[in-house]
């Protein structure tokens, strides 16, 4: 064994060492590096079908007739015989007042009329008796005058005595303050023991607002008038019959759809727009007067309309993109113009065309002009089978 000093045999470690790892570096040069995966992409093929277009409005609701309670006859009330606020049938008891008067007013007037009725006769009979002997001239024909005049006299008091019973008895039947209507009551505006005069405000007792059917009032701007005739003209819009579908503010959507019941003929200057109003039934009186909601205007179509996801649309500064696989199995960033939301996606307005390959996922692993593994895309990110109609 050769035995070296201690700093010699360092050094030649060190030698070693450095040749060892030159070899090693000239050995990996020889060799290229594995290239990286081809990305993997999913993808769905977008193809023309026939969607549902959705016009959504702010709307406010409003009782079909909303109808004032008041008093006709003055008087004393007596009674509130109803739950402010509740619903109530037409013809059920809001308000009573005192019917004493009333009564009083009623069984005068009937004797007015009996006594009316026994001059009546009185000049009947005189005038039965004056006729013959008129007749025979043994009374004058002034006699007969003045008894035909009696009778005549004594039949109109009686029209006139029947009469004033009439308006008694609707007085007192106006003392009893039914609900004119089917629907929600307000609150009671006069309490008991108050005297209601008629003629003035204190008449005023509360409201009735009916609220089966509801009506549900919105309006159409100008523009939003010209942009759907330019989508009818252009786009093949097609008009079905028109029905609403109202959103409660929780996003509940209400069971019963309506129809459209008025539409104003001429726009509001100060505004720019004309209002409309659908009507819904509303049994369980679920809508209330006043109430903001949201109607969705259904029975539009729009033939050949291309769909995406709504994963497969990025938003950029300068507007909506979507990535592409293109015959070379290379990437493209595509802009596209998007137009109305559809229950499965975004209507493309331009930008794509039928057959083409959409991303919806992996977009945040690419770049334009790489190559890339397109799948189709799993089956809840599909595009929906072409339908005749969507709603």
């Amino acid at each position: 064994m050769i035995d070296l000093p201690v700093t010699q045999l360092r050094s030649l470690l060190i030698r070693l060492a450095f040749v060892t790892l030159t070899v090693a570096v000239i050995a990996s040069c020889g060799k290229s590096a594995p290239p990286p995966p081809t990305p993997e992409v999913e993808v769905i093929t977008v193809d023309t079908r026939t969607v549902p277009v959705v016009f959504s409005r702010v709307a406010q609701t409003e009782g079909s007739r909303d109808v004032e309670v008041v008093a006709r006859v003055s008087g004393f009330l007596e009674k509130i015989a109803y739950q402010e606020g509740a619903p109530i049938q037409e013809g059920e008891v809001m308000f009573e007042m005192d019917r004493k008067p009333f009564l009083a007013d009623v069984e005068a007037a009937r004797g007015e009329l009996e006594a009316s009725k026994a001059r009546l006769w009185t000049a009947t009979a005189n005038f039965d008796r004056t006729l013959p002997l008129a007749e025979a001239e043994a009374l004058s024909q002034s006699d007969l005058d003045q008894a035909t005049g009696e009778q005549r006299a004594a039949e109109a008091a009686v029209y006139s005595a029947q009469a004033n019973l009439t308006q008694a008895e609707l007085n007192l039947s106006y003392a009893t303050i039914r609900a004119p209507v089917t629907g929600m009551t307000g609150k009671a505006l006069q309490r008991e023991g108050a005297y209601l005069n008629a003629l003035s405000d204190s008449g005023n007792l509360s409201y009735v607002a009916k609220t089966d059917p509801i009506w549900v009032n919105f309006s159409v701007s100008q523009n939003e008038q010209e942009r759907f005739r330019k989508q009818v003209d252009d786009k093949g819009i097609i008009e079905n019959k028109f029905e609403f579908e109202i959103v409660l503010a929780d996003g509940e959507v209400f069971p019963n759809r309506g129809t459209l019941d008025f539409a104003a003929p001429i726009y509001d200057a100060s505004t720019g727009t004309f209002s409309a109003r659908a009507v819904v039934e509303n049994p369980d009186h679920v809508l209330r007067p006043g109430m903001f909601v949201t109607a969705n205007v259904l029975g539009v179509e729009r033939p050949n309309a291309i769909v995406v996801p709504q994963e497969a649309v990025q938003q950029t500064s300068n507007g909506h993109v979507v990535w592409v696989v293109n015959n070379k199995e290379q990437t493209e960033r595509r802009p596209v113009v998007m137009s109305d939301w559809v229950k499965t996606g975004w209507v493309v307005e331009h930008g794509l065309s039928a057959g083409e390959r959409v991303i919806v996922t992996g977009v945040n692993r690419i770049r334009p002009g790489i190559t890339v593994k397109a799948v189709a895309a799993k089956p809840g990110k599909k595009a929906p089978a072409a339908t005749k109609s969507e709603s």
